[in-house]
């Protein structure tokens, strides 16, 4: 199906994937930023994750009038582009411009959010994945910041474990920001979102600096 046949109907698929590690072992690890980011978008639109295929949990519903396609692979981070291949091939998805992926960014604050258009892993080891399986790195992500490795610290034991009490307000605001940075980027402002979020400190748009 061409390219051109699939934008002429009123709703069309995209995707956003978020990128984590099943299991409880891992919930709300920082490794876990982009599953958390999905299950974000998921209450805010009443969309139900609850669906397997492809290796995925993953819902569809409609956000912003446009037909998408929720998704958490379940394949353990580092084999997160298998499970996205097979979405990308069954629902004839172009990368750059039906696709969005959310993760974690240990060189980013706490917090801080990032929304690229494309380009390389920059050391991820799930956006490594799915670069290989698709055989491009042309496709935009929203990296959220999980905090940098402190000095001398593991950096698995890091993205592996909890965020810490003095983190989450923090947190919950970056992958807020990540949530609405999401639908921008779908909706085709990606440019936009990029001027708005990236370098963003998450309190400076939050709603107790709004109040006052």
């Amino acid at each position: 199906m061409s390219r051109g046949i699939r934008q002429s109907k009123e709703l069309f698929m995209y995707m956003i994937a978020g990128l984590g590690n099943p299991g409880e072992k891992y919930r709300h690890s920082r490794h876990n930023a982009g599953f958390d980011t999905i299950d974000r978008l998921a209450d805010q639109y009443g969309i139900c994750l609850r669906e397997m295929k492809f290796e995925a949990l993953y819902g569809k519903g409609l956000i912003e009038g446009r037909q998408v396609l929720l998704v958490k692979p379940t394949t353990y981070m580092n084999d997160s582009g298998r499970s996205l291949q097979q979405f990308v091939r069954f629902y004839q998805l172009d990368p750059l411009e039906d696709m969005l992926v959310i993760s974690d960014d240990v060189t980013l604050d706490c917090g801080v959010i990032r929304v690229r258009k494309q380009g390389s892993a920059g050391g991820h080891n799930g956006l490594k994945s799915i670069i290989a399986c698709l055989g491009t790195d042309c496709f935009p992500r929203v990296r959220v910041g999980v905090g940098k490795v402190p000095t001398g610290g593991d950096m698995i034991a890091h993205v592996l474990g909890r965020i810490r009490p003095e983190e989450r307000e923090n947190m919950a605001l970056g992958e807020e920001h990540a949530a609405e940075a999401a639908v921008m980027v779908m909706e085709g402002q990606i440019v936009e979102a990029m001027n708005r979020y990236n370098g963003m400190r998450p309190e400076e748009n939050s709603p107790c600096k709004a109040r006052g």
